[in-house]
């Protein structure tokens, strides 16, 4: 295909003189678009495996979810009766240093205990008990919701 003029040399204003390319002023989105689905897909399938934590077999209950605005301080016993602070194993004795080191609000921290189905009893409370004793009072039970079936 050619360029076809009309007229003579100068008849025409699309000759090399008038011609002006316009600017493409708009963005082409659908690269940005394809680029954002696919880290939306990575999140997706990542965000699951992101939670880690003390694997423990918690009991079941009736009772309904607390309303909780901060993220609680989570002391756990596993059936071998391992104590760990979030996800770190710890001791006995050092439950409460390592609480008061941590309590941002003080003895006010709401502090969760999880405690394994086929964890020993005594040793839940315990841990409780010690926890008490130190001063924190906001304490709870952490169980999973009962499934009808």
């Amino acid at each position: 295909m050619g360029i076809s003029r009309q007229g003579g040399r100068g008849g025409s204003r699309r000759g090399r003189r008038g011609s002006h390319k316009q600017l493409l002023s708009e963005i082409n989105v659908t690269p940005f678009v394809d680029v954002m689905l696919v880290l939306l897909i990575i999140f997706m399938v990542a965000a699951p495996l992101l939670t880690v934590g003390v694997p423990i077999d918690l009991p079941e209950t009736q009772a309904n979810a607390l309303n909780s605005d901060t993220q609680p301080i989570t002391v756990s016993v596993n059936s071998d009766g391992q104590i760990y602070l979030q996800e770190t194993e710890i001791a006995f004795d050092e439950v409460v240093p390592k609480l008061e080191a941590i309590a941002t609000t003080g003895y006010e921290e709401r502090i969760y205990v999880r405690g394994d189905t086929n964890a020993d009893y005594g040793t839940v409370m315990k841990v409780m008990a010690r926890i008490s004793a130190a001063g924190f009072r906001n304490l709870g039970l952490v169980t999973l919701q009962e499934q009808d079936s």
